[in-house]
């Protein structure tokens, strides 16, 4: 009989005991190894680089093979790097998958609680994809962030118009287009007669002459024609950078094998609309082109995916989609099934769950662009908007993108729409039979209605 006092604690199995917790921090990191590697298992590290690699030689010194770190911020970055560089496997976890125990809690009990974890095989990696496409992606992100602060000083040139009652944003359907630009140049050269601003318009401008001019007629004043001289340089100025970004892109782009299937040429679409480059499209190079190369097969074929939106898979997820077991786990990944939880026989929560990413950002705006498209997936959704509503429909539509998206990296097929044709027809057929056997026990007989 077991004395009063003591208690039997049953541990897990440990498959993993080369390994090592890192708690991350901005301005020190906290690791932890198994307390039979060194006298001290838990230490303290800064975060400078000579640091991050007296780091990897201690961990190598205890004979860890693997180490297990949460995604903080931006932070993990350089000791994901220089760890990896030195042959160890890193886990980066999510931080919702390691929450630790209600109490007290410290940098020291967390990166323990990470090495434990780890040790007994509890932790699962997220997905990274390779180093060249993460400096790709990084690129990518950066010039995501250069067009959103282009954006800003369009607003501040149409903060500045509305200030002088200048209408011309409001007629011109994009005043940094060529007309828009046209007309601001000569506003701050001083050119005040609107009939003369108004014959800089192209002769594709929809508005009249005289609706143009109407617009710019307005109170001139000095503090708002400095704030717009500014912001016009500011915005011209970030469009250089893009520029700058997009011929860096297009190098690292370069880089990437060609796949195998590939071939010489893109080939044709079979969508309806002509091909039209958008407009934060890289100018210097052709996107859609350089990313056939690189897949294998055209994305951009698949209604609802632009250039751009098939940019951003290449970047957050590249061109292999095996880590993925199937088409439902990748969009599982995405965040496009819905995450249904029960408790006691009852549905608690049946909505998708809430994952931050740009690709299914990206993919839910081009299937909410499907509303008015004459194809199947434009029908599919139009039927789902009837029946639950737009939201539901954009997500059930985005998730079909993904499957499809999936399937084309995956076998490298081009994108038929004939297929969903043929399996709406067999699943007709199937009703039709299961209701003629229906019909049959209660002693009926179908006959088919007349055409006309």
């Amino acid at each position: 009989m077991a004395k009063k006092g003591k208690r039997r604690s049953d541990q897990l199995p440990v498959l993993h005991p080369d390994a090592a917790g890192i708690d991350v921090g901005a301005s020190e990191l906290f690791v932890a190894v198994s307390a039979d590697r060194d006298p001290q298992p838990v230490r303290s590290f800064p975060t400078f680089t000579r640091d991050l690699n007296a780091l990897a030689d201690w961990l190598q010194q205890c004979g860890i093979r693997s180490v297990a770190m949460e995604s903080t911020s931006v932070y993990w970055i350089p000791v994901y790097q220089i760890l990896e560089s030195r042959g160890l496997e890193v886990y980066l976890v999510n931080a919702q998958h390691v929450k630790n125990v209600p109490g007290r809690k410290t940098d020291v009990s967390d990166c323990q609680w990470l090495q434990y974890l780890h040790s007994v095989g509890l932790l699962r990696a997220s997905f990274r994809p390779p180093g060249v496409i993460c400096a790709i992606r990084s690129l990518w992100r950066h010039r995501s962030s250069l067009i959103r602060m282009a954006s800003e000083h369009v607003l501040h040139m149409q903060k500045a118009l509305d200030q002088m009652n200048l209408q011309i944003h409001r007629v011109l359907s994009d005043i940094t287009g060529l007309s828009g630009l046209r007309i601001l140049d000569a506003i701050l050269a001083g050119e005040r007669d609107p009939v003369t601003l108004a014959r800089l318009c192209h002769s594709r401008v929809k508005s009249s002459e005289d609706t143009v001019a109407k617009s710019l007629e307005g109170d001139y004043r000095p503090e708002h024609l400095f704030a717009l001289r500014q912001s016009l340089a500011a915005f011209r100025y970030y469009q250089e950078l893009i520029v700058q970004s997009d011929a860096e892109i297009q190098r690292q782009l370069g880089d990437l094998e060609t796949a195998t299937i590939a071939e010489k040429t893109t080939p044709k679409r079979t969508k309806a609309s002509p091909y039209q480059r958008r407009r934060y499209e890289p100018k210097e190079f052709d996107l859609r082109s350089e990313l056939y190369r690189i897949f294998g097969v055209d994305l951009t074929n698949v209604p609802g995916i632009s250039a751009i939106t098939a940019q951003t898979i290449l970047c957050e997820v590249g061109t292999d989609v095996s880590r993925f077991r199937n088409a439902s786990a990748f969009a599982s990944w995405l965040g496009l099934c819905p995450e249904k939880k029960v408790s006691g026989g009852k549905v608690l929560y049946t909505k998708s769950r809430r994952v931050r990413s740009r690709v299914a950002t990206a993919l839910r705006m081009g299937a909410h662009s499907l509303h008015h498209a004459k194809d199947y997936l434009g029908e599919f959704f139009r039927r789902i908007t009837r029946k639950l509503g737009k939201p539901q429909a954009t997500t059930a539509t985005a998730h079909k993108l993904a499957r499809i998206v999936y399937h084309l990296l995956s076998t490298k097929q081009a994108y038929d729409e004939s297929v969903f044709h043929r399996c709406e027809e067999d699943t007709l057929r199937r009703a039709e039979l299961r209701l003629r056997k229906h019909a049959a026990k209660l002693g009926f007989h179908v006959i088919p209605a007349a055409n006309g």
